[in-house]
């Protein structure tokens, strides 16, 4: 989506009057579009229509070149956050062997640590599908493999012929507790040996996981 074509600026501004807003954010008032342009020549300064619906129109005095980069700028980070917040998907076998499951589960591993969120699906086949347990066994041996780095955002579920689970990476611990322990205070110690329990924490998923293979 081109910037230029959302906005009017200077010249391009063709109604009487407009609502302007100052360089600073301040609410300068209605005035001639004309003097507005005055105003923003004078300051070497743009005039720019930023909410062309309001009755009157509303302008902002900027620096538009600036504003345009910082916008293709923004374009881009959300661009990069989407594709790092996509979904992978890695499907297993019921009847899978201990290699292949540690390779798939490696994959699952990688995506996690780019910062993906991974769909894991168990593919039944034939009678497999009469027996969901075995399924969700193996959903929960793949959460509690990857216990230390990601987390399941549900229990397993069937969607169709398929049962799946949704692995989500794991937030970074902590390290507020770091400057006291370079301080070489002893009581202030105590907050860093709390590190420890936050590791363990992936195996509440686990467990959850565990009680729907039992229920």
């Amino acid at each position: 989506m081109s910037i230029a074509k959302d906005h009017k600026v200077n010249e391009q501004i063709r109604v009487r009057q407009i609502r302007l807003i100052g360089a600073e954010g301040e609410q300068i008032g209605i005035i001639d579009t004309r003097e507005a342009g005055a105003m923003a020549r004078e300051l070497n300064l743009d005039l720019v229509m930023v909410s062309p619906q309001a009755v009157p129109p509303v302008c902002k005095l900027m620096d538009y070149g600036r504003f345009r980069f910082e916008e293709q700028q923004n374009e881009k980070e959300n661009r990069k956050r989407a594709r790092s917040q996509e979904v992978k998907a890695i499907k297993f076998r019921v009847k899978i062997d201990d290699n292949d499951f540690k390779t798939k589960t490696n994959h699952v591993r990688r995506f996690l640590e780019e910062g993906h969120k991974v769909k894991v699906t168990i593919m039944f086949r034939g009678r497999e599908r009469t027996h969901p347990e075995l399924g969700e066994r193996i959903l929960v041996r793949v959460a509690e493999t990857l216990a230390d780095i990601g987390t399941p955002e549900s229990n397993p579920s069937m969607m169709g012929m398929d049962m799946n689970i949704i692995m989500a990476p794991k937030a970074a611990p902590k390290k507020a507790a770091a400057p006291a322990r370079e301080a070489g205070a002893n009581e202030t110690d105590a907050p860093a040996v709390q590190d420890v329990p936050a590791q363990d924490a992936p195996v509440t998923p686990a467990a959850t996981s565990e009680a729907a293979v039992t229920a």
